[in-house]
């Protein structure tokens, strides 16, 4: 199941309602995206929400900012 790893959003349940008033049941799910972010210093891939990402409660990392890390602690990066 999809989480987001910051705000804990998830899929929810509900019901679909018909005309006639028919209910059956539903799942409604999150926006969950993987991106990079940067999580102290480092950089992961996380599933993360939309809403997360819009708020700004997460930092984006940018292309070769890890690599750019890398070379300040000293190591290598890889090809």
């Amino acid at each position: 199941m999809a989480r987001c790893r910051i705000t804990g959003k998830g899929t929810r349940v509900g019901n679909n309602v018909s005309h006639a008033n028919n209910r059956t049941k539903r799942t409604f799910k999150a926006n969950i995206q993987k991106i990079r972010v940067v999580v102290e210093g480092k950089v992961q891939r996380l599933q993360v929400s939309t809403r997360a990402i819009k708020a700004g409660k997460v930092q984006k990392a940018a292309r070769g900012q890890h690599a750019a890390w890398l070379r300040e602690q000293g190591e290598q990066p890889q090809a």
